[in-house]
């Protein structure tokens, strides 16, 4: 089985984030970057699948700019066998992201894509599925558990009701979710093996995929400041101040 993992470069999910004084985007100057946790995840799962002998080949993917190529090299530190990297400093929107992979699949053939649920930045959730229609194979999303048996892959995921196991048919797309695996830590050793593993690099034009977008932002704003709370003496006091100051009660 061959996988294909498709990782995101984000502000590092410890960063708190801030917006530009202009307000035009998220100020990226000096801020630390990482692979997308739910793409890490992703990673961590592709690996231990090549581990238990299921999978031969575990290759990662990323369509960025090319600072991308640092997480690219921690995903390889990670486990992964080869990188992808196609290069743009265009802001890529989520049906562009599927079209671009679609084609990366198209020249790969993996058996089995895994990719995050979502990205933090964006957090549109919407590659998975696109992807999955896009090359007409099936599709499981927000997966919590994989297994494969006789041919097929069980995934469970969590739904309202609790707890929904489907069998796809390979090959297949499934969108991973965070109570998956907990992500390993990349050794100094494989850190260092993972600068003589292969890295191809190549503009994203190449794919032919087309990355332009309808889609134009009109401004980043920050979330407003919450106020501080107000200790009340007694119950009446709260339904006093939830009539008259907040208004929420009649």
């Amino acid at each position: 089985m061959k996988l294909l993992v498709p990782i995101k470069r984000v502000i590092d999910y410890n960063v708190k984030v801030r917006v530009k004084g202009d307000g035009s985007d998220v100020d990226l100057a000096n801020v630390k970057m990482g692979i997308n946790p739910f793409c890490e995840i992703a990673v961590e799962e592709a690996v231990r699948l090549r581990e238990q002998g299921i999978a031969q080949e575990v290759v990662v993917v990323t369509l960025g700019p090319e600072a991308a190529a640092e997480q690219l090299r921690h995903a390889l530190a990670l486990g992964a066998d080869r990188a992808l990297h196609y290069v743009t400093d265009e802001r890529l929107q989520p049906l562009a992201v599927a079209r671009a992979l679609a084609r990366v699949c198209e020249s790969e053939q993996p058996d089995l894509v895994l990719l995050g649920k979502q990205s933090i930045d964006s957090d549109n959730g919407q590659v998975p599925a696109m992807l999955g229609t896009l090359l007409e194979w099936p599709v499981a999303l927000y997966a919590s558990a994989l297994k494969p048996e006789g041919g097929e892959l069980l995934v469970t995921r969590e739904v309202d009701g609790g707890l929904e196991t489907v069998a796809l048919g390979l090959p297949a797309v499934v969108s991973v979710d965070l109570r998956l695996n907990e992500p390993r830590f990349a050794s100094l050793p494989n850190i260092m093996k993972a600068k003589r593993k292969p890295l191809e690099s190549q503009p994203l034009a190449t794919l032919g995929a087309g990355a332009g977008s309808a889609i134009v932002p009109l401004g980043v704003t920050p979330p407003p400041q919450r106020s501080g709370g107000v200790l009340v003496g007694s119950v009446d006091e709260l339904l006093v101040k939830l009539k008259q100051e907040a208004k929420v009660i009649s």
